[in-house]
Formats: structure tokens, C-alpha cells, sequence
């Protein structure tokens, strides 16, 4: 809105933002379920070893979903965005160990949650959670997010247009600039 209360031309729509944010939404979880989906098919292996039938691409699918709308949440409320102007690398890292403890808090409190659903007593809720599970859990979110996290970084500093142009559409990456200042493409 304007200081005269006009709607800014160039801003873009509620329509605009859903359909942006659907799509951001999709792709994160298209992500996530690849990784949680390999990382399950990896585990019914090796629980085979030992006789155990466990496949879990239900849970792996479900937690994408739900991790990537986490991720979105967090991204609303500008978690990392103070980072932005540091080398990118560094923001990368930062934004991965955030988003690793927003994600872990969020599992935190869905074990609680649950233990409270199955009317465990309250004095015995916090005993049995399992910390080494969630530890481990996280640590394999973290090293999900580092290409999750540079990828989103380099789309935020070379604009979403330009990356998806560079991995998906023929010849823009022979024909791409090093840096937007007019650098010569890498050859070689």
C-alpha cells in the first residue's frame, strides 16, 4: 500500500504469492522426500541383515511434507535473513543450523504430543523420550539441508528466474555470464 492507500502495481497478488509459495512448498518436499525416502530404502536394508521387515516411505513422505512447510513457516518469520549479507556460505551454514533447530524443536514437541495423545503418565513423558533418535535425526536433517539451503541461496542471489534457466533449460548455462557485472563465461 501507498502513503494514499493505493495497492503497489508491482507487488504481486495473494494469487501471485499462493501460487509462488505452492510452488516453493512442492519442490522443498520433492526434495525432502527423495533424501527421507532413500534414507528409509537404506535402513529396510539393513534391517533385512537381521531378519527385520520395516519400511517406513509413509513416515518418509509425511515428514517431508511436514518439514517443508516448517521450513516455509520459518522463511515467514525471516529466520536466517540477517545472515543474507554475509559471504554465502556463511549464510548457507547459518540457515542450516536454524532450520535444523526449528526442526528439531518442531520434533521435540511432536514426540510430546504424542506420548500426551497416548495418555503415558506426565512424569514419565520427558524420561522416555529418546534423545540419541533425535540427535541422530536431526544430524541427517542438517546434512539434508546444505545443498537445500545453497541451492535456495543461490537462487536468492542470482534470482529464481536465472537458476531454474541454468539447470533446466538448454544452452543458458554455455551462455550464462560468470557474475552479472559482464563477466565471460567459464569455458573449458
Amino acid at each position: 500500500m501507498t502513503s494514499q492507500g493505493l495497492k503497489d502495481p508491482s507487488a504481486p497478488s495473494f494469487k501471485e504469492k499462493a501460487k509462488r509459495e505452492f510452488k516453493d512448498y512442492i519442490a522443498i518436499s520433492l526434495y525432502l522426500a527423495f533424501f527421507f525416502c532413500a534414507l528409509s530404502t537404506y535402513s529396510t536394508l539393513l534391517l533385512r541383515k537381521y531378519n527385520i521387515e520395516y519400511l517406513t516411505y509413509t513416515f518418509a513422505l509425511i515428514n517431508a511434507l511436514v518439514i517443508a512447510k516448517v521450513i516455509l513457516i520459518g522463511e515467514m518469520a525471516h529466520l536466517g535473513r540477517r545472515w543474507e549479507k554475509k559471504p554465502l556460505y556463511l549464510s548457507v551454514l547459518f540457515k542450516t543450523f536454524v532450520f535444523g533447530l526449528l526442526v528439531f524443536a518442531f520434533h521435540f514437541l511432536e514426540e510430546l504430543v504424542k506420548r500426551v495423545i497416548h495418555h503415558e503418565p506426565s512424569g514419565t513423558i520427558l524420561h522416555n523420550l529418546k534423545p540419541e533418535e533425535m540427535i541422530a535425526r536431526t544430524i541427517v536433517i542438517l546434512c539434508a539441508f546444505v545443498p537445500l539451503f545453497a541451492f535456495r541461496e543461490v537462487g536468492r542471489v542470482l534470482g529464481k528466474e536465472r537458476l531454474h534457466a541454468l539447470f533446466f533449460k538448454p544452452d543458458a548455462a554455455a551462455n550464462s555470464t560468470l557474475t552479472s557485472t559482464g563477466a565471460e563465461p567459464l569455458h573449458g
